[in-house]
C-alpha cells in the first residue's frame, strides 16, 4: 500500500489545509471590514499556532504582491475593484477560484512564479513539487497525486467529479453498492475530456497539450470527446489513450512504468535519455537538461525518486555521460571524454 508522503513537505511551509483556513479568513474579513468580533476571532486563529501566523502572512503576501502586480496592468486595478465587489456574494469556494482567475492580468514572469504555488492553496487536494500523496475519499476512492499535482472534488447527491487540474493522478474507483454508481458514476475531468472508471484503475497524466489515460484495471469509458459515432470509448487494461480537445487515440505502450511513481520510483525500459531527464525533472526545482549527442542514449533500470542528485548520479555508471553542475539548480549532462 503506498504510503502518504505528507511528511515530506517543508517544515516552513505551512500545511496545505491551514493555507485554505488563512484564505477563507482573508476573505470573510474582507467582506466583513466592519465587524469588529469577526477581527477578534481571526485574531485567536492566528494565536492558536504558529502555522497559522505563518499560513496569515503569506497570505497577506500573495495577495499584497497581486494587488502591486495589477497595478502595473493599465485596467487591471478596475477589474480587480470589480472583482472584490463581485465576490462580495459568492460562497468561499467561488471567491477562491474568481480571486485566482484575476492572476491571469499579472505581468508573465509574475505569474510563471506564482500561479502554481496559489494553485496548489487552493485546491482541494495538492502536491508541490517532488511530494507524492495518497487520499481514501469518502466513498472508498483511492486518489494518489505526483509531484505538483491538483484536483478538485464536486460530490454531490447527483455526481461524483474529481478534476484534475494540473498533474498527474492515479485513481482506484471505490467499493460502493452498484446502484448507487448507476445514479452516480465516478468520472474524472481533465482538461481535454472527460473519464468514466467501472471497477477501475487507472493513471491520468494531463501535460499542455494532451492528456495521456493508462488504464490498469477494469475499463473506462471516455465521454469526452466521443469516438467517431457517437458512443464513448472504452479503454479496457492494459491500454493506453493520448486525448486532446479534438480526438482521443490509442497509442503503444511508454518505455517506462506508468505507475511507479506511486512507490516513489522512476522503472524504465529502452528509454531515451532526453525523455528520462524530462521525466526526472518534474521532481527536482531547477534546469536539467542534456547535450544533444547523447539525448538518444538509452538506459533501463530501476531509480528511486527520494534524492533526484543521488538519482542522477548513478548514469555515469552506466551511460557514457558526465553531470556538470553550473549552479545547484542547473544541471546538464554531457559526453563523457
Amino acid at each position: 500500500m503506498p504510503v502518504d508522503n505528507s511528511s515530506l513537505q517543508r517544515r516552513d511551509e505551512p500545511h496545505q489545509q491551514v493555507v485554505k483556513q488563512a484564505i477563507n479568513w482573508l476573505l470573510r474579513l474582507r467582506n466583513n471590514a466592519t465587524n469588529p468580533r469577526l477581527r477578534q476571532q481571526c485574531d485567536v486563529w492566528r494565536a492558536e499556532h504558529f502555522e497559522h501566523e505563518l499560513a496569515w502572512q503569506r497570505v497577506q503576501s500573495l495577495q499584497a504582491e497581486l494587488s502591486s502586480n495589477l497595478r502595473g496592468v493599465p485596467g487591471a486595478q478596475v477589474a480587480f475593484n470589480t472583482l472584490e465587489n463581485s465576490a462580495q456574494g459568492l460562497g468561499r469556494r467561488q471567491a477562491l477560484k474568481l480571486l485566482s482567475g484575476v492572476l491571469l492580468m499579472g505581468s508573465a514572469a509574475w505569474l510563471a512564479k506564482d500561479t502554481a504555488s496559489w494553485q496548489q492553496w487552493t485546491a482541494d487536494f495538492a502536491t508541490a513539487t517532488g511530494e507524492r500523496r495518497g487520499f481514501q475519499l469518502p466513498d472508498g476512492t483511492r486518489l494518489e497525486l505526483n509531484t505538483a499535482s491538483a484536483v478538485d472534488l464536486d460530490y454531490t447527491a447527483q455526481q461524483r467529479l474529481i478534476r484534475l487540474t494540473r498533474g498527474e493522478i492515479i485513481v482506484t474507483c471505490g467499493g460502493i453498492d452498484e446502484a448507487s454508481s448507476f445514479d452516480r458514476p465516478l468520472r474524472v475531468q481533465s482538461r481535454h475530456g472527460v473519464y468514466e472508471g467501472v471497477g477501475a484503475r487507472f493513471i491520468l497524466r494531463q501535460d499542455d497539450d494532451c492528456t495521456r489515460l493508462n488504464v490498469t484495471s477494469g475499463m473506462v469509458a471516455i465521454h469526452s470527446p466521443r469516438a467517431a459515432d457517437g458512443e464513448p470509448i472504452r479503454v479496457q487494461a492494459g491500454q493506453s489513450y493520448l486525448i486532446d480537445h479534438n480526438q482521443a487515440k490509442l497509442v503503444p505502450p511508454l518505455e517506462m512504468d506508468a505507475g511507479a511513481w506511486v512507490d516513489g520510483l522512476i522503472v524504465t525500459r529502452n528509454m531515451r535519455l532526453g525523455d528520462f531527464l524530462n521525466e526526472v525533472a518534474r521532481y527536482r526545482h531547477g534546469y536539467l537538461t542534456c547535450s544533444a549527442d547523447i539525448a538518444d542514449l538509452r538506459l533501463s533500470g530501476v531509480f528511486r525518486l527520494e534524492n533526484t542528485d543521488k538519482l542522477l548520479a548513478i548514469l555515469p555508471q552506466t551511460l557514457p555521460v558526465q553531470l556538470r553542475y553550473r549552479t545547484r539548480w542547473w544541471v546538464s549532462l554531457e559526453r563523457h571524454v
